[in-house]
């Protein structure tokens, strides 16, 4: 029988508490979901806990571990999932989970030694679809009065590059997303300086929300979401220039290749890696949406997932949010893969979706799912063979089932959930 406390297994318990238990723990052992926010989360508690002294150990996982890990294996922190036999979970209803995260980081930390990282915290917000002033005003201040982050017009992108930044950021899906060379030449007209002054960055600024915005395919929610992208916060001393930017980074090197975003998320010089992560994962989002067979349902944007992106929960996950930000006149997008499917809601309805999909189809044949891990494991890192049939929240999830499962039923199943 496990000897773990009671008080352990309550998202919201007092940050003092959860930071008592880390300080006390002889190893710790930390996973987190396998997105910009939860990675932001485990990050700032992994630096809290080296300026601790407390040994740890962070992974990621698209899916919550299916068991518990044996007593006496040191302390188990699920960071935006439900790990069984968890000793802390930092799952907050209300809130994003980076800046709880910071919270237990700041009461963790030694006096002597530098206050946990604003700008990490506030780009796991970003990365959740916070605005970060609303997320946390204090936060946000005490980065602004420090000069960590600095307002401005223009486009959040986390590299100087103005064509590779259009051409990769998902907070927008335009035209010349996925495309550097259509990118290029669309900056090409507008005719730049070299030094871009507060004109030239709302003049770029203009370029992506009429492109976006104008689009025929784009639906009236295009408009509203496409300012996640517009009048960033730059970030001088990070290693992405804006905070747009570093969220942008987070989620897509979460999503594409986790062991490099735990990297980021713990201060190491990764960015290189990272950026050439979000490179791919930006690139192939892009094309699976703008070249995937679409079908509309009452209530649901149905995705059918080409090949690049089939088998990859994490890419599926950005393409539901890029649909349902930029394409689904519907409140629900469900992108199908090949026994993998993700789900993005406007509102709510993404977890009850999940988990009915789960619960009607989740017979995963184990030897088909155990070679995909294997099979994918160096690439991407994102299908845990251990780990259970579904993960998520309100707004966003993903699920595994039966990859005979008749597609018009899963599609039922979805619709049902969600309504």
């Amino acid at each position: 029988m496990s000897a773990r406390p009671d008080h352990t297994r309550v998202p919201d318990a007092p940050a003092e508490s959860v930071a008592s238990a880390l300080a006390d723990a002889s190893f710790v052992r930390v996973v987190c979901r396998a997105e910009g926010d939860a990675i932001a989360a485990g990050g700032l508690l992994a630096r809290a806990l080296r300026c601790a002294g407390v040994p740890f150990h962070v992974r990621t996982s698209a899916f919550a571990p299916a068991a518990a890990p044996p007593d006496g294996d040191g302390t188990l922190v699920a960071v935006g999932l439900d790990a069984p036999g968890a000793d802390e979970m930092l799952a907050p209803d209300d809130g994003t989970t980076s800046l709880r995260a910071h919270e237990i980081a700041s009461a963790l930390t030694p006096e002597d030694e530098p206050d946990p990282d604003p700008v990490l915290a506030l780009a796991g917000a970003v990365a959740a679809g916070e605005h970060p002033g609303a997320a946390d005003g204090n936060l946000l201040s005490v980065a602004e009065e420090t000069g960590a982050v600095a307002r401005r017009p223009g486009v959040s992108t986390p590299v100087a590059d103005l064509a590779d930044g259009l051409a990769h950021t998902t907070l927008a899906h335009a035209s010349f997303s996925g495309n550097r060379e259509a990118a290029g030449a669309a900056l090409a007209e507008l005719d730049l300086p070299a030094d871009l002054d507060e004109a030239s960055h709302r003049r770029l600024a203009s370029l992506v929300a009429l492109d976006v915005a104008g689009d025929e395919n784009a639906t009236e929610r295009a408009a509203e979401a496409v300012e996640r992208a517009l009048h960033p916060y730059a970030t001088p001393d990070a290693p992405f220039a804006t905070l747009g930017g570093y969220a942008d980074v987070l989620d897509a090197v979460a999503r594409e290749r986790p062991g490099t975003g735990v990297a980021v998320a713990l201060g190491h010089d990764a960015r290189v890696p990272a950026l050439e992560a979000w490179r791919d994962h930006a690139a192939a989002a892009h094309r699976a949406l703008r070249g995937a067979h679409v079908g509309r349902y009452e209530g649901v944007q149905v995705v059918r997932a080409p090949e690049e992106v089939a088998g990859r929960v994490g890419r599926l996950a950005t393409v539901a949010r890029l649909c349902r930000d930029f394409r689904s006149p519907e409140p629900m997008a469900l992108v199908v893969g090949d026994g993998v499917a993700a789900l993005a809601a406007v509102e709510r309805g993404a977890a009850d979706a999940a988990s009915a999909v789960a619960e009607e189809f989740g017979g995963v044949d184990e030897t088909r799912r155990v070679s995909s891990a294997n099979q994918n494991a160096s690439r991407s890192g994102d299908v845990d063979e251990d780990g259970g049939a579904w993960a998520g929240d309100p707004r966003r999830a993903v699920v595994r089932f039966d990859a005979d499962a008749p597609e018009a039923e899963v599609i039922a199943a979805v619709r049902e959930a969600s309504t």
